[in-house]
C-alpha cells in the first residue's frame, strides 16, 4: 500500500516508519522541513519526504493523489495557548488536502476519553476527531492511555520521579487509573488496521491487562529496579502547584506538565474491548513493558524520544532556518586549538557532549544555568539526549537544539532553546591547516536589545574560562576518565 505519515518526526511516527517498510508499504512522510526528518540508513533511500505545513493550506498540494491511506499522529502536547484551536485547524486542512487524493482511510491515534468531564487536552484529541471524521475517506481512531517506552513522556517522567526521590509527597491525583500500554503493541495495532474494513468509521480503546494508578505505576518501576521509594500523598496541593512540582523535579516542560495534570483529574479505562474480535492480540504488561523499556536504554537504541519535540511544539515555525549563523550585529567568543592527539577521538568527544557526558569543564556552572533556566520558564538541562553517540538534526541536547550534525565535514552546530534575552549558537569543527588539525569552537550571540548586551558583557568574563576549558578537555578526555 501506499501510506501518507503526517507527524513523521514525532515519537509515534518515528518508530512506525521502519514499521510499515518491513511489511512492505511505500511511505510518504509529510514534514513540515525535509532538513529536520531523521533519516536513518536502514530506511532512508526507501521514503518519499514531501513538505507541508498543515496550518498553511495552500503547502498542501505536495501530498501525491494515489495514497491508499494516511496516518495522522499529530499532536501539540498542550504546548501552545490556543492549542486546541490550532490542533483543529490542522486536522480540518488534512482533511481537506486529502479530497483531493484517493485515500481510502484516516489512522488517527486519540486518548481514552470515557469520563463525563474531560481534560482540554483530552477535549482536543475528541474534537480532532470529530474534524477527521467529515473527510470523505473512512475514519480509524485507536484510542490509547499512558504510552510506556524507551523516550515516550509518560514512561521519563515516571522514571525521573522515581529515580530522583526516595521519598515523594505527591498531589491525590496519583490516585487516578489508568490502563498503559506498550510502545510495541501501539504500533501493532496501528499496522494491524491499515485497510482493514471492519475498523472502517470505528474508534477503540486499546490497553495493556493491568489497570493502575499513577502511584502504583511509580511504585511498579521501583520494584523492578529494586529501588525502595516511599510516597506520601498531600490531598490539598493545587493543579498549579502540582504542574510546577512535575516541572521542576522532572525534564518536562512547563506547558506539557500543566497539560498532565489537567488530565490526571480523568480515568483512562478501557470501556470496550471490540479491537480483540478484529484483531486478536495479547498486549504487554505494564512490568514487560517496563523492562523492554530497558532493554533498549541500556543498549543505547532509543529510536525516538517526546524531548526530542520542538519546546513549543509542532506548531512552532522553521527554526531549522537559523542553520544559517548570521554574521552581522553578532558578537563571538572563538577558541582555536591544535590537536595533538588522535582527531577521531576527538571528534567522538564532541559528537558525546551535554547529557550524561556533560560539557566538559566546570560542568557545576552549566547545572547552576540550567537551574536558572527552569526558574525562568526555560526546558533547563534535565532534558538531556536520546543516545549517546548518535546525533541527528532537530535533536534535543540539555538546553540546545541540534541544526546541524555533519560527520563528514566534522561539524556540529548547536541553537539555545534557553531563556535568553537574544539568540545563541555554539559551533565545534575539526578543521585542517596544511598537516596540522585544530579543533574551532565558536560561540556567537545575537543580543535583542540593550538587555541582550548587558548580558553577554555579563557573561564574557565566564565565556573565557569555561569555553577554553572545554576545549581543553574536548581535546584530551578520554572515555575511560
Amino acid at each position: 500500500m501506499k501510506v501518507l505519515l503526517a507527524g513523521a518526526n514525532g515519537y509515534i511516527g518515528t518508530r512506525l516508519i521502519p514499521e510499515l517498510l518491513e511489511k512492505g508499504h511505500t511511505v510518504v512522510c509529510l514534514v513540515r522541513d525535509k532538513r529536520r526528518f531523521h533519516e536513518n540508513s536502514d530506511f532512508s533511500e526507501r521514503v518519499t519526504v514531501v513538505t507541508g505545513d498543515l496550518l498553511q493550506p495552500e503547502q498542501m498540494q505536495t501530498i501525491p493523489i494515489d495514497i491508499d491511506a494516511a496516518y495522522y499522529l499529530v499532536h501539540s502536547m498542550a504546548q501552545s495557548k490556543d492549542f486546541a484551536n490550532l490542533e483543529e485547524t490542522s486536522a480540518r486542512n488534512f482533511v481537506k488536502a486529502l479530497q483531493s487524493t484517493e485515500c481510502k482511510q484516516i489512522i488517527y491515534l486519540s486518548g481514552i476519553s470515557n469520563d463525563g468531564h474531560l481534560s482540554e487536552h483530552l477535549t482536543s484529541r475528541r474534537r480532532v476527531e470529530d474534524v477527521l471524521q467529515e473527510g470523505k475517506a473512512a475514519l480509524t481512531v485507536l484510542r490509547a492511555a499512558i504510552i510506556i517506552g524507551s523516550g515516550s513522556a509518560s514512561f521519563e517522567i515516571i522514571r525521573d520521579l522515581t529515580e530522583k526521590l526516595p521519598v515523594m509527597t505527591v498531589p491525590r491525583w496519583v490516585h487516578t487509573r489508568s490502563q498503559p500500554i506498550g510502545i510495541r503493541d501501539v504500533l501493532f495495532y496501528l499496522e494491524a488496521v491499515l485497510l482493514n474494513q471492519e475498523t472502517y468509521n470505528q474508534a477503540f480503546d486499546i490497553g495493556g491487562p493491568d489497570i493502575l494508578s499513577f502511584k502504583q505505576m511509580m511504585l511498579g518501576y521501583a520494584k523492578v529496579r529494586k529501588l525502595k521509594r516511599y510516597i506520601i500523598t498531600i490531598p490539598f496541593l493545587s493543579p498549579k502547584i502540582s504542574s510546577y512540582w512535575l516541572y521542576f523535579v522532572t525534564s518536562t516542560n512547563y506547558s506539557l506538565a500543566q497539560s498532565l495534570v489537567d488530565s490526571m483529574k480523568n480515568e483512562t479505562i478501557c470501556r470496550e474491548h471490540r479491537i480483540q474480535e478484529i484483531i486478536p492480540h495479547e498486549c504487554l504488561s505494564y512490568e514487560e513493558s517496563l523492562k523492554l523499556a530497558f532493554e533498549k536504554i541500556d543498549q543505547n537504541l532509543i529510536i525516538s524520544s517526546w524531548k526530542d519535540a520542538l519546546n513549543y511544539g509542532y506548531l512552532q515555525s522553521k527554526f531549522m532556518d537559523q542553520v544559517k549563523v548570521p554574521q552581522n550585529g553578532t558578537s563571538e567568543y572563538k577558541v582555536k586549538m591544535p590537536i595533538s592527539a588522535d582527531a577521531e577521538r576527538v571528534f567522538n568527544n564532541i559528537w558525546s557532549i551535554g547529557g550524561k557526558r556533560g560539557w566538559y569543564y566546570w560542568d557545576w556552572i552549566w547545572r547552576l544555568r540550567g537551574f536558572i533556566d527552569k526558574l525562568f520558564g526555560g526546558v533547563g538541562l534535565r532534558r538531556g539526549r536520546t543516545s549517546s553517540d548518535r546525533i541527528s538534526a532537530g535533536d534535543a541536547i540539555d538546553f540546545w537544539r541540534v541544526l546541524l550534525a555533519d560527520k563528514v565535514n566534522k561539524r556540529l552546530l548547536l541553537y539555545a532553546e534557553m531563556k535568553l534575552p537574544g539568540e545563541a549558537w555554539l559551533e565545534f569543527k575539526i578543521v585542517e591547516r596544511g598537516k596540522q588539525k585544530f579543533l574551532s569552537q565558536i560561540a556567537t550571540f545575537r543580543p535583542n536589545g540593550l538587555l541582550g548586551r548587558l548580558y553577554w558583557a555579563a557573561m564574557y568574563p565566564f565565556h573565557i574560562f569555561i569555553f577554553k576549558g572545554m576545549a581543553n578537555r574536548i581535546i584530551n578526555f578520554k572515555s575511560n576518565q
